[in-house]
């Protein structure tokens, strides 16, 4: 008898009503059998020991134990790969930021409405077959990043010169908010602005904008349309909107705006990068980071063909090598680096831009 090929999923949420939604949701998906469900953690601790899932989805906000005290303990003695489903508030977001931090693979907004559910079934299918095949982050591994995560007002990097013209872009999915901030916390202060796009639901977006600014030496935000850009500012695009680069009379300013979602993303960085590619040209650097998919490969391609140059996150560090195998497979890199060398590439390609 052959192995049944398809991904195991133990659905962990306080409310029956949310367990069946997730659990009717999924059951359209072939590749996907939904295992069980567990109305809290000490529920989900006997059954993920009886029915060995693949995959994790939880919850935040439970009784008797919280989701991401549970998910700590978890990555420490059993690790899963765990999508966190979490309702769209601020103290919410803020804990699925936590989550993210501790070892959780993505991150997804509980559905708001009759329109969502539909967007549910795709994006949440989508994030549990990346799960599935992501690079977990075990409990050692969070240590080690965590302890580092202090603010960085010192950097081993040269000085440089950069042009007033230069800019970067920052691409990313699955993985990508610890990756972004790996980048950004090794920034000095004096650098060229960066646009970033992280795939990431609204509401997120801010706390995640937030929390790097408590940690990096440079100001983050979140973006608003109209935005102008100045050194030692990075903008990150708002959850559920586009963001684009335009030229403005003092360098450059970020149109955020709705539409369509792009390569099912919305913000999309295949958007963010073609209108870097339009607007910056040889002026931008542009870095696409671990996530799912092919959103960014199209617009980095044209970034670089624009004369800009472009870095590419290495599949032994990337939590999902989606992303970047599609930007490389295109022809779109120039460079292919470890995570840990990404914010060095960067700095010294854009001072090569005066």
């Amino acid at each position: 008898m052959s192995e049944d090929p398809r991904i195991r999923v133990l659905i962990v949420d306080d409310s029956a009503i949310v367990r069946k939604l997730l659990s009717e949701a999924l059951s359209a998906e072939r590749d996907i059998e939904v295992v069980g469900t567990a109305p809290d953690p000490y529920v989900a601790r006997d059954k993920i020991l009886a029915l060995k899932p693949d995959v994790l989805t939880l919850d935040i906000e439970m009784p008797r134990m919280d989701g991401v005290t549970f998910l700590k303990r978890l990555m420490h003695f059993h690790p899963l790969p765990v999508i966190v489903i979490s309702s769209l508030g601020v103290a919410s977001s803020r804990a699925a930021l936590e989550a993210l931090e501790a070892g959780a693979i993505d991150v997804l907004a509980k559905p708001g409405g009759p329109q969502s559910v539909g967007d549910l079934r795709h994006g949440l299918a989508a994030k549990i077959r990346a799960a599935k095949a992501a690079r977990l982050r075990t409990a050692a591994r969070v240590a080690s990043a965590t302890a580092t995560a202090a603010p960085v007002l010192k950097t081993a990097h040269p000085r440089r010169m950069f042009s007033s013209t230069s800019v970067m872009a920052i691409g990313a999915s699955t993985g990508g908010t610890e990756a972004i901030l790996q980048v950004l916390r090794e920034m000095p202060k004096d650098v060229p602005p960066i646009v970033i796009a992280q795939h990431i639901p609204a509401v997120f977006s801010r706390s995640f904008a937030h929390r790097m600014n408590e940690i990096c030496a440079m100001e983050v935000r979140e973006a608003a349309d109209g935005d102008e850009l100045r050194s030692g500012l990075a903008l990150v695009a708002p959850g559920n909107f586009h963001m684009l680069l335009r030229r403005s009379p003092g360098g450059y300013r970020v149109e955020v705006k709705d539409g369509p979602m792009v390569c099912f993303q919305r913000p999309s960085v295949d958007v963010l990068f073609q209108s870097v590619a339009q607007t910056a040209g040889r002026h931008a650097t542009g870095a696409i980071l671990t996530g799912m998919g092919s959103d960014g490969a199209m617009g980095l391609l044209e970034m670089k063909k624009a004369g800009a140059r472009t870095l590419a996150q290495d599949e032994a560090t990337c939590v999902v090598f989606g992303m970047p195998k599609e930007a490389i497979r295109r022809g779109a890199v120039d460079r292919v680096l470890p995570l840990s060398s990404i914010c060095g590439a960067l700095l010294e390609e854009a001072a090569r831009t005066n």
